[in-house]
């Protein structure tokens, strides 16, 4: 199997007009296919949603200790770089510890920005599936023809 894999890289390595055509020509196929799988997927709304609402569970659940641990890390970091950027004597160590320190402040907001965005987001995320497979089976039961 590893030798299949490194065959295929080594092919992929080298390049030719016909590989990457060829490259493309699945590239399009695959994206069809989950394109094709998600629009046939959407009648299936509600099987969808039994499995949709214990990955929500897990994420709410996993939310707060997340927010704790990202927070308590990211505290312990930014003291610790600070405590270097204090302690440092030269004019271009102190430098570069002062951009270290802007980074993980900066990094460390975006973490905690995005963990909260995800936490206001996956209601309304759910709301809205939830009302999409509504209207997709009202639809669906609109369109049969009765058998009576």
């Amino acid at each position: 199997m590893k030798t299949k894999m490194m065959k295929v890289a080594k092919w992929l390595g080298t390049g030719s007009k016909k590989k990457m055509f060829a490259i493309r020509t699945m590239a399009v196929l695959f994206v069809s296919a989950v394109v094709v799988l998600a629009y046939s997927g959407i009648t299936y709304a509600a099987d969808f949603m039994s499995v949709v609402k214990p990955v929500v569970n897990l994420i709410n659940a996993l939310v707060n200790p997340l927010l704790a641990i990202v927070g308590a890390g990211g505290v312990i970091f930014c003291i610790m770089l600070g405590v270097k950027y204090a302690t440092a004597e030269e004019p271009q160590e102190r430098e570069k510890r002062k951009q270290s320190l802007k980074t993980a402040i900066i990094g460390y907001l975006l973490i905690f920005i995005l963990v909260v965005v995800l936490k206001l987001s996956i209601g309304p995320l759910t709301e809205w599936m939830q009302n999409s497979s509504r209207t997709e089976n009202v639809s669906t039961s609109q369109t049969t023809p009765s058998t009576n």
